[in-house]
């Protein structure tokens, strides 16, 4: 049979097919565009030929695929369909990527294993090394694609990502489409080198650099590097050099910055044509057989999209499904006592030894956390001892990086326990929290989900500064799609933590440092089998007259401010909510019921803090019940100092608490 370059000849015209079939759809999608039937495209004209040699080597729904928005001929190549991505394009009910959720060319399809790409550019490295990982740990021999432009190598993500998975092998492919310009930015603007020589100085790390509009070229590369991934000899970049046959996006007019000669330059060097005419000039394929080949893919384009458009669009009683797992919090089972007195920091010890046997498929890591040290805090000690290190390590000093693996790892079926040192330095992990971590399952449309839990020490009076006393909660409660636990004992800590360790959603679990050892906050220690459903407050103390809400450390503080002023038991009822979110506002409500009275009382800053959305609630919904205003105490809105005199300023202390219960007693 006749090859060109190895290829038969119906391979030859299968590729050309779904070169022709991405770059028709670019055109079809920006005349609906310009009719009003959608608002948004990004093509991938002048990319095929890369995107093509890439999904020729992959295997889909074995492989991984983290594309990035101008993927759409490598989706094309994995097998997704010109239905889908007109579906998606027109925001459809049935559009496999986002059920119209997302904007245009956001790729995601189950499976064909293309995980659910978001709009920040970078995030996907990391997720693509975490998938790796596990690919590596479970020795399937599958490996991982991740793609972007040239200007995402910018990114802290990009390089943090070749780090690790250069340090552990992992089988990832970096593929880089340099089409030199990132929106209206140069490359020579953005980087002091080529990003072949930027990416040198990695151990394991392979490099190629193609000139990505020779399909054949490209294709060569691609099926060394993925044949040394799938030896597990670790991870590959390749830069492939195309050209932007279209703006940036429809937003875009690159008229404006780029001049005529350069766009006439780059239609010479159109992937198609090239494609056209190396396999003419070898008379492999004359033009007439590629002339019918545009033919009927420009016919299937336009009968596919009137199909589309004929699909039903999302009920606008959808909006908000999918936040969440629709799935119901296990019940809370009787605490069983196996020890007399635990304290929190070794409840939280105990609790991740249980987790860790019960399930096979837990991994634990972050800064410090491995044996011998066991954590700054040693609330992971001996978890690497007994259950090895591949499941339990230290990971790099990067906080993005430890939550960007982690959901490669969970989409992957994985359930990672990752600890944050500090909440102080979490807000290098925000775009990955923030835009990955909490929207994966309402952006897929409940087809990607990745449940962890994200363990962060944080709060003062431990003379911590401004940088190892941060409270974080209330920046977290603005955030729909992570739950939130706070507890301030011991046997809560442990029940919590079992609980977030199980469900189906990512979990923030604070821990706050000051009471890791207190003597106050130990309790007698729950069984293994204890378990403790988030939204469940608790009575810390039962009145008549006030009622507090508090939670981690401000709960001792509560108890001490009315043992400041000789209260009776009977006056005040101290509800310790032991989760942000969700807020128990039933155990809310029974209490304003019955005292009228509301203080608030926490240790974030006083403005936009979590008391401000609890009073609220409480307003909105039970403004009838009240006798006074709903009052809050918290810190002031400062950093945190390290003088203990001026820290004791900043922070909630029980005087503060005592001074406002008589206020709101005596209204």
């Amino acid at each position: 049979m006749a090859r060109l370059k190895g290829f038969t000849k119906k391979q030859i015209t299968d590729i050309y097919e779904k070169m022709s079939l991405s770059r028709k759809l670019d055109d079809k999608m920006l005349i609906l565009l310009k009719q009003g039937k959608s608002f948004f495209h990004i093509g991938a004209s002048g990319h095929e030929a890369a995107q093509l040699a890439a999904s020729e080597v992959m295997k889909p729904g074995q492989d991984w695929s983290f594309p990035y928005y101008r993927d759409g001929a490598y989706c094309i190549g994995l097998g997704m369909t010109a239905r889908e991505q007109l579906l998606s394009f027109l925001a459809k009910a049935d559009d496999p990527n986002s059920g119209g959720r997302q904007m245009p060319q956001h790729y995601g399809h189950q499976k064909l294993r293309i995980v659910s790409q978001s709009s920040p550019t970078g995030t996907q490295f990391l997720q693509a090394v975490g998938c790796g990982m596990i690919c590596k740990m479970e020795k399937t021999k599958n490996i991982v694609y991740v793609s972007a432009g040239e200007g995402t190598t910018s990114q802290g993500d990009f390089h943090e990502a070749l780090n690790w998975a250069s340090n552990a092998k992992a089988p990832v492919i970096f593929h880089i489409q340099d089409n030199e310009y990132a929106i209206s930015t140069h490359r020579s603007e953005q980087t002091a080198s080529s990003i072949y020589n930027m990416t040198s100085g990695y151990v394991n790390l392979s490099r190629y650099d193609v000139n990505g509009v020779d399909f054949f070229e490209t294709y060569l590369a691609f099926q060394e590097a993925v044949q040394r991934a799938r030896r597990g000899k670790g991870p590959s970049v390749i830069v492939s050099r195309v050209v932007r046959l279209l703006p940036h996006s429809s937003s875009d007019d690159q008229r404006k910055y780029r001049k005529k000669t350069a766009l006439a330059e780059d239609i010479k060097k159109d992937p198609l044509s090239i494609f056209e005419s190396k396999c003419i000039n070898e008379n492999f394929i004359n033009f007439d057989e590629f002339e019918k080949i545009r033919i009927r893919v420009n016919k299937q384009v336009d009968s596919d999209a009137e199909w589309a458009e004929s699909q039903e669009y999302p009920s606008a009683n959808t909006a908000l499904d999918h936040i969440y797992s629709s799935a119901e919090f296990l019940g809370e089972s009787y605490p069983n006592p196996i020890s007399e007195k635990v304290v929190i920091v070794d409840a939280i010890n105990h609790a991740l030894h249980e987790e860790m046997e019960l399930n096979n498929k837990m991994i634990i890591y972050g800064q410090d956390i491995a044996d011998p040290k066991g954590g700054v805090f040693t609330a992971t000690k001996g978890l690497s001892e007994k259950f090895g290190v591949k499941r339990v390590f230290n990971s790099p000093l990067a906080e993005s990086s430890i939550i960007g693996t982690a959901v490669g790892m969970s989409v992957a079926g994985w359930k990672p326990v990752v600890e944050i040192q500090f909440g102080d330095y979490i807000w290098t992990a925000m775009m990955q929290i923030r835009n990955e971590v909490a929207t994966i399952r309402y952006r897929s449309n409940n087809t990607w989900t990745c449940p962890m839990v994200i363990r962060v020490p944080v709060g003062g009076y431990i003379h911590g500064a401004l940088c190892h006393s941060q409270s974080i909660d209330g920046y977290f409660m603005h955030l729909p799609g992570i739950y939130i636990a706070y507890p301030s004992c011991a046997s809560d800590a442990k029940g919590l933590l079992k609980m977030a360790c199980r469900m189906n959603d990512p979990v923030l679990f604070m821990e706050h440092k000051g009471l890791y050892r207190q003597g106050y906050a130990a309790t007698e220690e729950p069984d293994s089998d204890y378990i403790l459903p988030f939204g469940k407050g608790k009575y810390v103390a039962k009145g008549d007259e006030l009622t507090v809400i508090t939670w981690g450390a401000m709960v001792q503080k509560t108890v001490e401010a009315t043992q400041l002023l000789n209260l009776p038991n009977n006056i005040v009822d101290i509800i310790d909510l032991r989760t942000l979110n969700p807020i128990d506002m039933d155990i809310i409500e029974s209490s304003v019921k019955k005292t009228s009275k509301v203080l608030v009382v926490h240790e974030d800053n006083m403005t936009n803090g979590p008391g401000a959305e609890i009073s609220a609630l409480i307003v909105d919904k039970y403004f009838q019940l009240l006798d006074a205003p709903v009052r809050r105490v918290a810190a002031k809105d400062s950093p945190v100092p390290f003088n203990w005199i001026l820290e004791e300023k900043v922070l909630p202390q029980s005087q503060e608490i005592a001074d406002v219960i008589e206020e709101i007693l005596e209204y």
